[in-house]
């Protein structure tokens, strides 16, 4: 039976709209922020090399390494006998010369002596305070002291080893300032600053994030690499938690941060007549809807403008689907 309309003609049923399935996405805040890993090993900033100042035999060693020495502490004593000699020799002479000064100065105070006796007799102490001083510079040189609060990090001599001017003893580093240098391209560095809070891991420890800061940014590229070098400060207290100079040390770095970035699949956004825009769902039809991209990050690209947290876009957009297409969404993306 077909129905009848006024006047005794038949109608044909209607026929139901046909609802293509799709895939959607929802629009929402994403962390697009550029990341870089890179690698590096923890190094002590300030590194001091102790050498000697005098030649001599290693008479007295009193550190080791791992020792933590304070600024002043005495770390190695040369055999001295020679110079604490010599030491005594020009004590006594400078001794004679201040007598024979002060016996100058009164017969010339008495008129009793001419002014070029007293004057040579005072060049003469000049000299002799001079040669006591040299032995006592000499004599200094022979004990080794640390000039700040370190850790030993080499000894390079032994008990009873003869050792030359210039010859490498110690060394000391601070360990209250380990850092991590490492190369960014000159078109990454742009994007960091001094200061800048960053993460780093340690193979040595890959259960612990570990909390740094950009400490410097090295003011010139190497003209080879063309890459940037910029030094990262650890914790204050990372050696006292284990970390020690030469862990190897992944950096995590944020480049072009963006963690609230409205994001929609890239296969959402068409492009027509160099105009970018998106097919919207709504009360299931598709919506043509003009927006404004920012950066890609894999399989997201970020909206600047058009779109609001909460809309509903179809996922695998195509120039073929055609506003006002009746859909059902059978699936979602992210």
């Amino acid at each position: 039976m077909t129905a009848c309309e006024p006047g005794g003609q038949a109608t044909a049923p209607a026929a139901s709209v046909r609802e293509l399935p799709i895939a959607a996405a929802e629009v929402k805040p994403r962390d697009l922020s550029r990341r870089l890993t890179l690698s590096a090993e923890v190094r002590a900033r300030q590194t001091v090399r102790l050498t000697a100042r005098t030649r001599g035999m290693v008479e007295q060693i009193l550190v080791e390494e791992g020792d933590a020495v304070q600024a002043g502490q005495l770390l190695l004593e040369l055999e001295q006998s020679e110079q604490r000699a010599e030491l005594a020799r020009a004590t006594a002479l400078l001794k004679q010369a201040e007598l024979a000064y002060q016996r100058q100065a009164e017969l010339y105070q008495r008129n009793l002596s001419s002014a070029a006796e007293y004057q040579a007799q005072a060049a003469a102490l000049r000299v002799a305070e001079s040669e006591q001083q040299l032995w006592l510079t000499r004599v200094a040189f022979g004990r080794v002291y640390a000039p700040r609060a370190a850790v030993v990090s080499h000894r390079a001599v032994e008990l009873g080893e003869a050792v030359r001017e210039q010859e490498l003893m110690f060394e000391l580093a601070g360990m209250d300032e380990l850092v991590v240098n490492f190369g960014v391209s000159e078109r990454d560095v742009a994007q960091l600053a001094v200061g800048q809070a960053l993460s780093l891991q340690l193979d040595a420890m890959p259960a612990v994030e570990w909390a740094g800061r950009i400490r410097r940014i090295f003011p010139a590229a190497d003209l080879v690499s063309r890459f940037v070098t910029v030094e990262v400060a650890l914790p204050t207290d990372a050696y006292n938690k284990g970390v020690k100079p030469g862990f190897l040390a992944r950096v995590n770095l944020v480049i072009d941060a963006r963690q609230q970035a409205l994001a929609v699949p890239v296969s959402a956004v068409l492009l027509d007549d160099n105009q970018h825009y998106v097919l919207l769902v709504q009360d299931n039809l598709l919506v043509r809807q003009r927006v404004e991209v920012g950066v890609e990050r894999g399989q997201w690209q970020e909206i600047i403008a058009g779109l609001v947290a909460g809309d509903i876009v179809m996922a695998n957009a195509s120039i073929d689907m055609q506003p006002g297409q009746a859909v059902r969404i059978v699936g979602w993306r992210g």
